[in-house]
């Protein structure tokens, strides 16, 4: 092997990855692969190996008997040294060091960082009523699962992706759902207002309250501290025996102040997704993948920017794991961003940046047949598209698109 870890001309033989997440495991496969024989650690803040997360507001939340686990096949050969139930607490790029929870020390040669992200809590200082959950990990699910019971009542705060999906795993479990938004649309900031309100009409006719332009203020809750219900913006009051904060992600950085690294709405890369310092200069041997690379993207005229979509993790993983192993010879990041998501038996797919366009051209809406096309532009260019019933037609947005990604390697 001609990799280098240090760019010294030594291979590397320590490797860590700090997060058992898809992208730090898919990091693992990708090292093995690309020739990787020396020793790989892989610390997890849980104590589970890496499992897949989208199906938790999904299939973990509808399964009628208790849901299968979600764990991600570990291949064969990978030889991984878990430290699992462990946070990474603090870094030194000067020692080349990781410190665990436990006071452990890990040497390493090459650093992958892919913590990801946190659920957004509660903004005020008095923390919420028992009842009020976020969704996050398995044992999250597990716990919002077991408030679904039909007949009871669910508030879900955010109609983002997340809490679109819950909302609708919720009805679809018999729960009454009040599904509470500051925007004027569901999703108006990331797919734009036409495909924002054909998503409001399918929660609307599956018979959840949505509430938009609005958001809760505070909560009521019984002697025993249990919540009774939520106080919204509007003055009005929805009664709930269970809510949901979907506000969106915190990027897991932590653990990294006093290191050094720009960690900025996630950790700053370049195009090669190697770890920044503020002054824009490189940290040697760490780089980044997952939802906390807030690394440069071409379709947003090279605005860095933090994607927590699932084939964003698995693309960047093994860009990384390549700028870990070659580092004086690294190969800029050129997947296209895309995401999916299930609501109400519909199908949502798209590819691109819909959320950096400044046009959204509708090509087809047809809501009693559950079809959507629209393209997105920025300053007349393609950046995006989404489908709803319309999943073939991606293919040559996502070819127009990846010739656009392209960005230009900066020096090693």
């Amino acid at each position: 092997m001609t990799a280098t870890g240090t760019g010294t001309g030594a291979s590397p033989r320590e490797l860590v990855i700090v997060g058992a997440s898809l992208a730090g495991l898919r990091a693992a496969e990708a090292l093995r692969a690309q020739g990787f024989t020396g020793n790989l650690t892989v610390v997890g803040d849980e104590p589970r190996l890496p499992y897949d997360r989208p199906p938790l507001s999904k299939q973990v939340l509808t399964a009628t008997d208790r849901p299968a686990s979600t764990e991600l096949p570990l291949p064969d050969g990978l030889d991984i040294r878990w430290r699992l139930g462990q946070a990474a607490v603090a870094l030194d790029p000067d020692t080349r060091t990781v410190t665990l929870a436990d006071g452990a020390r890990l040497p390493y040669d090459g650093l992958l960082i892919a913590t990801g992200s946190a659920a957004r809590g509660w903004p005020a200082e008095q923390p919420p009523p028992r009842g009020v959950m976020t969704l996050r990990g398995w044992d999250d699910a597990l716990a919002l699962r077991a408030e679904l019971v039909p007949g009871r009542r669910l508030v879900v705060v955010g109609a983002g992706f997340l809490g679109g999906e819950i909302a609708a795993a919720a009805r679809e479990r018999g729960l009454d759902v009040t599904l509470v938004e500051t925007g004027n649309q569901p999703l108006e900031r990331a797919i734009g207002a036409v495909a924002g309100t054909f998503v409001a009409t399918l929660h609307r006719e599956a018979g959840i309250d949505l509430r938009t332009g609005t958001t809760v203020t505070d909560f009521h809750a019984s002697a025993d501290g249990r919540l009774t219900g939520v106080r919204l913006s509007d003055g009005t009051e929805a009664g709930a025996t269970a809510a949901v904060l979907a506000l969106g992600a915190v990027p897991a950085t932590g653990w990294l102040a006093g290191s050094g690294i720009a960690v900025d709405g996630g950790v700053r890369c370049d195009p090669c997704l190697r770890a920044l310092r503020p002054d824009g200069t490189a940290v040697p041997g760490v780089v980044t993948a997952g939802d906390i690379a807030r690394a440069p993207q071409a379709l947003a005229d090279g605005e860095p920017l933090a994607l927590g979509h699932w084939t964003n993790a698995v693309e960047q993983a093994a860009t990384a794991a390549h700028t870990l192993l070659h580092p004086d010879a690294p190969r800029p990041f050129t997947g296209v961003p895309s995401f999916w998501s299930d609501l109400h038996g519909v199908k949502i797919r798209s590819v691109g940046l819909p959320g950096a366009a400044d046009e959204a051209r509708v090509l087809e809406y047809d809501l009693g047949a559950r079809r959507l096309e629209v393209s997105y532009h920025r300053a007349g260019r393609l950046v995006g598209a989404l489908t709803v019933g319309r999943v073939s037609r991606l293919a040559a947005y996502r070819q127009e698109l990846q010739q656009q990604r392209l960005l230009p390697t900066p020096a090693a």
